[in-house]
């Protein structure tokens, strides 16, 4: 039985992100355990580590830093399936306008405050939209391209190429748009990412959460 954790550092939409996890384990009969914990030990010890947020970065960042969890997620995005969500998602980079805040520096780029020239498109970015897929992945399976996830967010990631990792691909997997086209959903290695609410969209959001339990990096 292998041990899925959502990390509980005291930001972001933890039991909703957990149920969805334990319906698709139950709905699938796949080999999973889900917990929620903020213990660093817990963290470094699961098979696969879901990394959620929401709210205001600088509150995340300081929230994860002040519960000791940094490192261990850090270890955990390098070496295990790993999954970020909204928030989760843009704590991977390098820093967000959102009060300058640095972030982990996972991928390179900056998260962005959209800035609307439509008066009619109200910040923040709050509905379903489709998401475009722009290159193959394992998550995408059984989900058609241009599919309809939930989305609550005020920025987005601006994913740059790092010139200090020479070997760092692009690692947009997605986009959507709202005034204008932004990254949906980033991926390398044994990390995928998304800035919409996979546990917020239904079926497809189920069956991104399942491919991510059978996807063996």
């Amino acid at each position: 039985m292998q041990k899925i954790v959502v990390v509980d550092y005291g930001m972001g939409n933890l039991r909703s992100v957990a149920k969805a996890f334990e319906f698709v384990v139950r709905e699938h009969a796949l080999p999973f355990e889900v917990a929620i914990s903020d213990s660093p030990d817990e963290v470094r010890k699961a098979d696969r580590v879901i990394f959620p947020g929401q709210g205001a970065m600088p509150d995340c960042m300081r929230y994860l830093r002040e519960s000791g969890l940094e490192d261990a997620v850090r270890e955990s995005a390098a070496a295990k399936p790993f999954l970020g969500i909204c928030v989760g998602m843009q704590m991977l980079f390098d820093v967000s306008e959102e009060g300058n805040t640095p972030g982990l520096s996972i991928f390179a780029g900056t998260v962005k405050r959209f800035q609307p020239t439509d008066a009619s498109l109200k910040v923040p970015h709050m509905g379903w939209n489709e998401v475009m897929q722009t290159r193959a992945h394992p998550l995408w399976k059984n989900i058609p391209d241009a599919e309809r996830f939930y989305f609550v967010h005020s920025y987005y990631c601006e994913p740059s190429e790092n010139p200090n990792i020479i070997t760092d691909p692009k690692v947009t997997t997605a986009v959507a748009d709202y005034g204008q086209r932004f990254t949906a959903a980033v991926a390398r290695d044994n990390i995928f990412a998304t800035q919409f609410h996979p546990e917020k969209s239904h079926h497809a959001g189920l069956t991104l959460y399942k491919n991510f339990l059978e996807w063996i990096p």
